[in-house]
């Protein structure tokens, strides 16, 4: 066996997220069907996370166990020869056998774009977001240092996403290491937010977001951030930004 490791980019608008469902298209499934006909037999591919539908990468890592040693070469132009157009495979490489795209992971950078112009441009629909009216970014960066480092961010976490009764290890607990909001070249209207962390839980990314965007939009006060961190109650926290903004850039080893 040959432990294998692709770098996927996709376009997640018609995907019910990366992982394999029953009765939905998804990323995994579409990657697996093609390695299942190029060798010959199932495979299972290891993603480094679980992306929700309508997510989108730049750069996913994955990683499976191949029954036989192909050309790299091979991998990339034979898997996107059987792909849809809206997933290619980046590079492909052997790694050590103890290589896990998840579990061998050290951190993962995403951006979060989104446009507070009055009209959203068709062009840009599928990839950002859209919060038409008054935004005040000078605010919202003045919150952003409340959330780096390592806190409990419960508050952000999608509910039902775990059992916490049961919950063994890290629970809730995740290190911000870099959290920025930035302004697209040349446009006036157009932002994203870039966030780095050792870890991310399910739908924390968004959830952030959307609590940031009520900042700066007036409606919730800077202050309010510790105090959702201290509290864990989702309920508390804003609303969860739209998926077709969010986009994972890269995976840190």
């Amino acid at each position: 066996m040959v432990n294998i490791r692709l770098a996927i980019a996709y376009d997640g608008s018609a995907y019910g997220g990366w992982q394999r469902q029953l009765n939905r298209p998804t990323i995994q499934a579409a990657i697996e069907d093609a390695l299942a006909r190029m060798l010959g037999e199932a495979v299972v591919l290891h993603g480094a996370g679980r992306t929700d539908a309508g997510v989108h990468a730049r750069e996913m890592v994955a990683n499976f166990q191949a029954p036989v040693r192909l050309p790299l070469a091979a991998y990339r132009r034979g898997l996107n020869s059987m792909l849809p157009g809206d997933i290619r495979i980046l590079a492909a490489s052997e790694v050590d056998p103890s290589f896990h795209a998840r579990f061998s992971a050290r951190g993962k950078t995403y951006h979060y774009c989104f446009s507070t112009a009055a009209v959203m441009p068709p062009w840009r629909r599928l990839y950002s977001a859209h919060f038409p009216g008054p935004f005040a970014p000078a605010t919202v960066r003045a919150a952003l240092p409340q959330l780096l480092g390592e806190h409990d961010f419960s508050a952000f976490e999608a509910a039902g996403s775990r059992d916490r009764t049961r919950e063994s290890g890290r629970g809730g607990v995740r290190r911000l290491h870099h959290l920025s909001l930035e302004r697209q070249q040349g446009e006036e209207d157009e932002f994203f937010f870039s966030v780095t962390g050792d870890g991310f839980l399910r739908h924390m990314v968004r959830n952030l977001v959307g609590t940031l965007l009520e900042i700066g939009r007036g409606r919730r006060e800077m202050a309010s951030l510790a105090e959702l961190l201290a509290s864990g109650d989702r309920s508390q926290a804003g609303p969860t930004a739209p998926a077709c903004g969010l986009t994972l850039v890269r995976v840190d080893y």
